[in-house]
Order: C-alpha cells, then sequence, then structure tokens
C-alpha cells in the first residue's frame, strides 16, 4: 500500500501499556500505520513536528500537560493533523472544550476494537469520530452560541471557502477536496485555516456541524 493510501498515526497517552495495546491493534491494518508513541504532552509535541502524521489520537488525562492542553499548543503550533481524543471521560465540558480546542472527535476507552478501528478510520478520512450523544452535545453548543458574528463572518467567505467548507462538512480530507476543486492539498490547507479563523472555530468537526445547522448553500 502506497504512502498515500496509508494513515501514519501518532499514538499519545502515558501508560505504555496503552500505547502498547493500540500499536499492536493498529499494525493489524494495513491502512493505518502507528509511525510514534509519547508518554506525555511536551514528547507529543515533539514527535509531532517530527513525524508530521496524518492522526493524532490523544488521551485526555495525562499528568502535567493534560490532553487539553496538548491539542491547544499543536493547533498554536500550526499542526494540521486530525486529533482525536482517546478517554475514560464523557463529561460533555470536557468533550465541548476539547473539539472547541481544536480536537476533531471523541471516542471513550470502554468500545471495542473493532468499533474503535472504524471510528478511527473515519476520523482519518475527513468524518467526525463521535458517537450520537456527543454529536448532538456539540450542535446543542454551536446552536446555543451568539450567531450574529458567525453569521457575518460566513458572508466574509469567498466562494472558495465556501466550497472547501461544504466538502469538509461531507467528510472529505483535504487531499480529496483538492482533488474536486483541483487544487493542491497545501493550497486547500491554507483555505481550511482560512475558514476556520473567519468562523471562529479551530475544528474541522466544529465546521462541519455548523454548516449541517445553518444549511449553508
Amino acid at each position: 500500500m502506497s504512502d498515500e493510501e496509508t494513515t501514519r498515526i501518532l499514538l499519545v497517552d502515558d501508560h505504555p501499556m496503552m500505547r502498547r495495546g493500540l500499536r499492536d491493534l493498529l499494525a493489524l491494518e494495513d491502512d493505518l500505520q502507528p509511525v510514534g508513541e509519547a508518554g506525555s504532552g511536551p514528547e507529543a509535541l515533539l514527535l509531532a513536528a517530527q513525524e508530521e502524521p496524518d492522526l493524532i489520537l490523544m488521551d485526555l488525562n495525562m499528568p502535567g500537560m493534560d490532553g487539553l492542553e496538548t491539542v491547544r499548543q499543536l493547533r498554536d503550533a500550526g499542526c494540521d493533523a486530525r486529533i482525536v481524543m482517546f478517554t475514560v471521560s464523557d463529561d460533555h465540558a470536557h468533550v465541548l472544550e476539547a473539539l472547541r480546542e481544536g480536537a476533531d472527535g471523541y471516542l471513550l476507552k470502554d468500545m471495542d476494537a473493532d468499533q474503535l478501528v472504524d471510528e478511527i478510520r473515519k476520523a482519518a478520512h475527513g468524518q467526525m469520530a463521535l458517537s450520537a450523544e456527543l454529536t448532538r452535545v456539540l450542535a446543542q453548543a454551536i446552536r446555543e452560541r451568539p450567531a450574529k458574528g458567525q453569521q457575518n463572518a460566513a458572508a466574509s467567505l469567498t466562494k472558495r471557502e465556501k466550497d472547501v467548507l461544504k466538502l469538509i462538512a461531507k467528510g472529505q480530507s483535504n487531499k480529496m477536496i483538492g482533488r474536486k476543486l483541483d487544487i493542491t492539498e497545501g493550497t486547500v490547507k491554507v483555505h481550511v485555516k482560512r475558514v476556520l479563523n473567519k468562523l471562529g472555530m479551530r475544528s474541522r468537526t466544529e465546521a462541519a456541524v455548523w454548516v449541517v445547522e445553518n444549511q449553508l448553500n
């Protein structure tokens, strides 16, 4: 399988046994390749810059720099990998904060192995890796935001930015969007960053839910 078809994954968890289990699980899949393991937030920042993974599976509760702060710093550093939280906590406040800081998904550690692989694969292809309940939590939070600022921001989007936003909402990756619009993947990344900045969002997942809620056309 070519690199283009393989999702390169960084595992971030302070428990070595958990990392080993995840690594062994993902190694069984031809299209999912573990490329590094981090046991802390600072180590995750270094490895993310070094390995440039496509997806980061991130524990929430880690000593020192927790998963939320790690996500925040990754996004501030310009990391555009898909980031999926993987945790025991189903606290809605944690879910919302993680997604607002730039996570693209939120999975619970009590899910079975096959389901976890399916959700990781969905996230890798640009789709939301969230349970139905957590998707409703996110949608409700977006509905409760002051709408005026985002409506004004949406009006400022260019036609190309709106095209990119609609394709994000359909769960398409940067590579797929580039092919669809006949532009480079690097150009897509620039458009995605501009769209998120204009809407005041930090993740594609938030943007996708916003498109559905506002029936962008």
